[in-house]
């Protein structure tokens, strides 16, 4: 198993440019979380739970699941100060092998970058999702300015819709949504929101 980098971020992965980040992907998110309240919600690569636990009164329940576990002992303790009775935590890595796990709805907040094999993940994403279930890919737009040996300099829509098409995601959607100073590796870059239907 290589060396987890975002083990060592853990405690200080918190700062106020990433707040600030995923107050915006939050209020994005929430938009299209009506009318989930009878829903489970599965956050991959959930980090602190900066995103899925702004929504825990919006579904029935969360599952944040992340490859360190650092990030999940510090959103663990988030999830007893602040209270939330409908989230739970899974260390896992679902590159390496995916649990036996169903869920409503998925999200995955500037996660997809970081895995080097897209297609692999979206499959294992799509299994586990129920049948009608939705995946949320919140991820930068392609940036030219990017480059970087282990992280993709962002998508282009139409690549990642083929993608979705290709693992058998029935409806996509894709829309930018946000466009931010210094936001991706210090360079500034617009984020996009993909919603698909299974």
């Amino acid at each position: 198993m290589e060396h987890n980098v975002f083990e060592q971020m853990a405690n200080r992965y918190d700062t106020e440019e990433r707040i600030e980040l995923a107050n915006i992907i939050v209020k994005e998110v929430k938009a299209e979380l009506q009318h989930s309240t009878t829903k489970s919600l599965l956050d991959y690569g959930s980090g602190t739970g900066l995103i899925s636990l702004e929504l825990a009164e919006l579904v029935d329940s969360i599952l944040l699941v992340d490859s360190s576990k650092q990030m999940l002992e510090v959103a663990e303790a988030k999830i007893s100060r602040k209270g939330i009775l409908n989230s739970s935590v899974l260390y896992s890595d679902f590159t390496q092998e995916t649990p036996e796990l169903k869920s409503d709805i998925i999200i995955m907040s500037l996660v997809l970058l970081h895995i080097p094999d897209t297609t692999k993940i979206l499959q294992e994403l799509f299994t586990i999702l129920n049948d009608g279930g939705k995946l949320m890919i919140i991820d930068f737009d392609k940036n030219e300015k990017i480059s970087h040996p282990k992280v993709h300099n962002g998508f282009s829509h139409e690549e990642l819709q083929e993608k979705l098409e290709e693992v058998g995601f029935q409806s996509n959607e894709i829309k930018t949504f946000h466009h931010g100073k210094g936001i991706f590796m210090k360079q500034d870059a617009a984020m996009f929101i993909s919603t698909s239907i299974k």
